[in-house]
């Protein structure tokens, strides 16, 4: 019989193995709780789980229904870690096929409820937040991370500390957000060992992107604009009114962090590219 001692065992192993290969913190945390899910679903000793045990919970999980399709894909990529890494186990991996989602656009704000929605926020530090997400293109992270010297106004762009994949750039620094950072700064002077611009409810630490997209929502709802999106829709519409006034998607992915252009190719689906274009049909010329 399994004891709980060696699942602890096995998880420690792993959270190690993730920390030596410079996993972000989300991934790690995320890994160890689906791994831990599955050792605990299996009931049997490391030793003899394989890849029909897997199958087992991701079929499982896909028949009841109650979860989305990148969390399932999670946790095949949780138990792969845990075998290959940890275990040092070699798997069929055709045994364990990914499944494919549905590949949805990402929702935007329009130009008008963008501005509507930064133009009516009273609280100079939400704006600050919504500024730097439609301004600069910064992810909700990378905003609550902020420290006051990666503001640099005297060449206009923000300097962007370990973003996902642990990846420095530079972005944008407008001058609306700049104005905003510094009537922020006459407000609250922030004063951290650390240098954060954003300081939490506990001032000992910078402030939670959970706490960020609170403010945001909490906006949307008072302006009455759509209520499908998130703060990081504020970033997908600085992508996009870029590309719409012509910057080049290269530039675009060096200004959003992206480690490939793919990612960045999305945008195209979302400007507005059809602008200036006519049919060939309106210019077919019927001959008698």
């Amino acid at each position: 019989m399994v004891t709980i001692a060696s699942n602890l065992q096995i998880i420690k192993r792993m959270s190690v193995d993730m920390q030596l290969r410079g996993m972000s913190e989300h991934t790690q945390g995320v890994y160890l709780r689906y791994a831990g899910k599955f050792l605990e679903h299996c009931g049997k000793p490391a030793e003899e789980l394989d890849e029909s045990d897997a199958r087992e919970l991701l079929i499982c999980l896909m028949r009841e229904g109650q979860l989305s399709i990148g969390t399932i894909n999670m946790y095949n990529a949780a138990i792969r870690f845990l075998f290959a890494v940890t275990l040092n186990r070699t798997l069929n991996y055709l045994q364990l096929p990914r499944f494919k989602r549905h590949k949805t656009l990402p929702v935007i704000l329009s130009r008008e409820e963008t501005h509507r929605l930064i133009g009516e926020c009273r609280n100079v530090k939400h704006k600050a937040f919504f500024l730097l997400a439609y301004g600069a293109g910064l992810r909700v992270s990378e905003i609550a991370a902020l420290r006051v010297k990666d503001i640099d106004s005297e060449s206009m762009r923000i300097f962007v500390r370990a973003g996902k994949g642990k990846k420095d750039r530079y972005t944008l620094l407008s001058n609306e957000c700049l104005c905003t950072l510094r009537e922020y700064w006459s407000i609250y002077r922030p004063k951290h060992p650390e240098g954060w611009l954003f300081l939490g409810t506990d001032t000992r630490k910078h402030i939670t992107s959970r706490g960020i997209a609170a403010a945001f929502n909490t906006w949307v709802s008072r302006v009455g604009v759509s209520e499908d999106v998130s703060i990081h829709s504020l970033r997908h519409g600085f992508a996009t009114h870029l590309l719409e006034d012509g910057a080049s998607i290269f530039q675009i992915k060096e200004l959003l962090g992206h480690a490939s252009l793919n990612s960045t190719a999305v945008y195209l689906h979302l400007s507005n590219t059809t602008a200036g274009v006519v049919s060939p049909a309106d210019r077919y010329v019927q001959y008698d």
